[in-house]
């Protein structure tokens, strides 16, 4: 398992991740397997989605920021419940198959690590594990 530092500089953003990710893998050694990455955060995130226009990111944001305002009626005292629920719906998970030593994606996906409640330090975590290690 290995833990990521990510620093964010917005309340909303996203940020590529895949190279972090596939240096990971690729440091693991590991040629066939999965990957798992996990977001320990309430308020961020982790998607799969178009890396190859960073319009769709910002489209995505702005979409979530329209349908999810920052100021609304929530309860929540914190002041950031728009973040705890774009969090929920995006996710705090995401695996891939891992072959060849490369993580198996499309040819557009990219990682990105989603960012509600920024600027902050945050952590990802990544998790390889091996089909050799996992066969019966």
């Amino acid at each position: 398992m290995r833990k990521i530092a990510i620093k964010t500089d917005r309340r909303n953003q996203m940020l590529d991740i895949t190279s972090i990710v596939q240096k990971s893998v690729s440091e693991s050694g590991v040629k066939n397997g999965i990957c798992y990455i996990f977001v320990p955060h309430t308020t961020a995130a982790v998607t799969i989605n178009e890396s190859a226009d960073t319009d769709v990111a910002n489209d995505i944001l702005e979409t979530l920021s329209k349908l999810i305002p920052y100021k609304d009626s929530y309860r929540h005292v914190e002041g950031n419940s728009d973040a705890h629920i774009k969090a929920s719906l995006i996710g705090d998970t995401a695996m891939l198959i891992i072959e060849d030593g490369r993580l198996v994606l499309g040819r557009w996906q990219g990682i990105f690590f989603c960012e509600f409640d920024g600027p902050r330090n945050r952590n990802l975590i990544i998790k390889i594990v091996d089909d050799k290690k996992t066969e019966n």
